[in-house]
């Protein structure tokens, strides 16, 4: 007979289109979190409100060329992590992982990851990686890719702290792009891991 997990054990799953709202809620709580200090509130909300809303993390549940993780502790939504396969979508990141894998920059990029701050210094964040890490091969192998695609990020220069966990986890610093919250440029590093 299977045991059920301990109430304290991180379960990293893929999530549901029925759990859209939840997890738009958590990102939501989450978003700000990666915004460089300074960044307005209201350059906050109106880019939560445009690109992560419930319909958005709806479709993504369902895509094929996404995988929409949830990170869940007894029940509760605790963390979720987003990749999408292709080239990247920014004429500047797509040139910066072009050059860094030699290739035509298909690849596999993880667009979110993010733990409640609750669950921060949990092991949640690390689950959610290995989980992501290991999704990014799936979406090869379901795309007819006979070995993973490289998996890259995008995140602010000044976040350090967010930066010594990806290298953590395998990913270098490869370049560099903008990217826009609420109609302000930020400045990104992007980061490659090898499979």
């Amino acid at each position: 007979m299977p045991t059920r997990p301990a109430a304290d054990t991180v379960v990293v799953r893929p999530g549901e289109p029925a759990e859209a709202a939840e997890i738009a809620w958590l990102a939501a709580t989450t978003f700000p979190l990666a915004c460089p200090p300074g960044t307005a509130v209201d350059e906050m909300a109106r880019h939560i409100a445009m690109h992560l809303t419930p319909g958005a993390f709806a479709r993504w549940a369902r895509s094929a060329d996404h995988a929409l993780l949830v990170a869940a502790r007894g029940g509760e939504l605790v963390g979720y992590a987003l990749l999408h396969l292709g080239t990247p979508d920014g004429v500047e990141e797509a040139h910066v992982v072009a050059a860094a894998t030699r290739g035509d920059g298909t690849s596999v990029e993880l667009s979110k990851i993010y733990a409640h701050p609750l669950a921060l210094g949990s092991g949640t964040s690390s689950e959610l990686m290995r989980g992501a890490i290991a999704a990014a091969a799936e979406l090869s192998a379901a795309h007819g890719h006979s070995a993973p695609l490289p998996l890259w990020l995008g995140t602010n220069g000044q976040n350090l702290r967010a930066q010594a966990f990806y290298r953590k986890h395998g990913f270098v610093v490869v370049g560099t792009r903008t990217y826009d919250v609420g109609g302000h440029t930020h400045d990104d590093v992007v980061m490659l891991r090898r499979p």
